[in-house]
């Protein structure tokens, strides 16, 4: 099913404004997360091997995820392990309804395997969402698979007020996710990047871990950065989140930075506002990888995400420091037959440099 996306679909998606074509592959996809034959038939067609490993005390029957981003309003989120996933995360959600920034806001690269987006939280709002996710638990619609809830700052909310609006959109969705991810990170909300200093990590984190003891709950609690963030204030935000009770954190979220353009037509791309994800950012998102595991390695897992797109780039991430990964764009350059290929391409990496599981690669390049 790879050749017939990449020499059919994906040609044709050329002509289609970016965010359209997002658009349209969620919503067909949604119409097929309600059907359970179809499913099958996806499952069987798109099926991966079996890669076990067990973090924030969940079995993952492998460690690929859906990232953030993808299916903001969790509208699909059925769909997504018959294409391969073995969890999958939803959003970035808003305590507020939000339209996002003015459109053209998402953009593509086929000669850079790389997206720009600079969507700005485009969602219906917690309330919304959280009503939506009711109706598929009380259907028996849920699937199967750890899900996560992407959260973020609500546009109209200044940084001096976002703990609240944090924990708010939390205690919304408590009940509607196994895991969540505060986004601190996204380049596209003026602002949410400053919340990346230590009182303000602090203190966004202890509102939705104080929010979680008083539910009495143990659901983890992940922290996204930003792949600009300087080591020396990455590894002091990520004490300061230690301290107040993290879980885990994903590395990374887009990039403002920008290659060197190869041409007139990388270059009119690059000079797009916004996060830049896919190939270009894996370098960065190994970096940031390899140093939090370096600095809190053994305290928490990782997540990683960023240009994760073949069995190489998915080990490397592996083997520096990350526990989990995610993909996104490789999903618009490939299809969905890039989920089996990259988890077939990490078994036969295990296998072939004689780790018997996966939790013993964690890491192993840094040791």
């Amino acid at each position: 099913m790879g050749l017939p996306y990449r020499f059919l679909v994906r040609p044709s998606l050329r002509f289609i404004d970016s965010e359209k074509a997002h658009n349209i592959s969620v919503n067909t996809l949604t119409k097929f997360a309600e059907n359970r034959p179809v499913q099958k038939i996806l499952g069987s067609i798109y099926g991966t091997p079996n890669l076990p490993i067990t973090v924030f005390g969940k079995l993952f029957r492998h460690p690929l995820g859906l990232a953030a981003g993808f299916d903001k309003s969790a509208q699909a989120i059925g769909a997504w392990p018959s294409l391969g996933f073995s969890w999958v995360e939803y959003g970035g959600v808003t305590r507020y309804p939000q339209d996002g920034n003015p459109k053209p806001r998402m953009f593509r690269s086929n000669q850079e395997n790389a997206l720009i987006n600079r969507m700005g939280f485009n969602n219906p709002g917690a309330q919304q969402i959280r009503d939506t996710l009711t109706k598929r638990q009380i259907s028996g619609k849920w699937p199967n698979v750890p899900i996560a809830a992407n959260i973020g700052r609500s546009k109209t909310v200044n940084n001096e007020r976002a703990p609240d609006d944090y924990a708010e959109t939390f205690g919304l969705l408590y009940d509607h996710a196994d895991i969540f991810v505060l986004n601190v990170s996204s380049p596209n909300t003026p602002g949410l990047r400053e919340l990346q200093e230590d009182d303000h990590i602090r203190d966004v984190v202890r509102a939705c871990t104080s929010l979680r003891e008083k539910r009495m709950g143990s659901k983890p609690i992940l922290l996204k950065f930003a792949p600009d963030l300087p080591r020396d204030d990455l590894l002091s935000c990520a004490g300061a989140a230690l301290s107040a009770g993290i879980d885990g954190f994903i590395a990374t979220n887009t990039t403002i930075s920008r290659p060197a353009p190869n041409n007139t037509s990388s270059r009119k791309f690059f000079a797009e506002q916004g996060g830049l994800s896919g190939k270009p950012l894996h370098d960065k998102s190994i970096q940031m990888i390899g140093d939090l595991y370096d600095s809190i390695g053994g305290k928490v897992p990782i997540v990683g995400c960023g240009g994760i797109d073949s069995g190489d780039s998915a080990w490397n991430a592996i083997t520096n420091g990350s526990s989990l990964l995610q993909l996104y764009s490789a999903m618009v350059f490939q299809g969905p037959s890039v989920v089996k290929r990259v988890t077939k391409g990490l078994k036969t990496k295990m296998e072939n440099q004689g780790f018997a599981d996966l939790q013993e690669a964690v890491g192993y390049t840094r040791r």
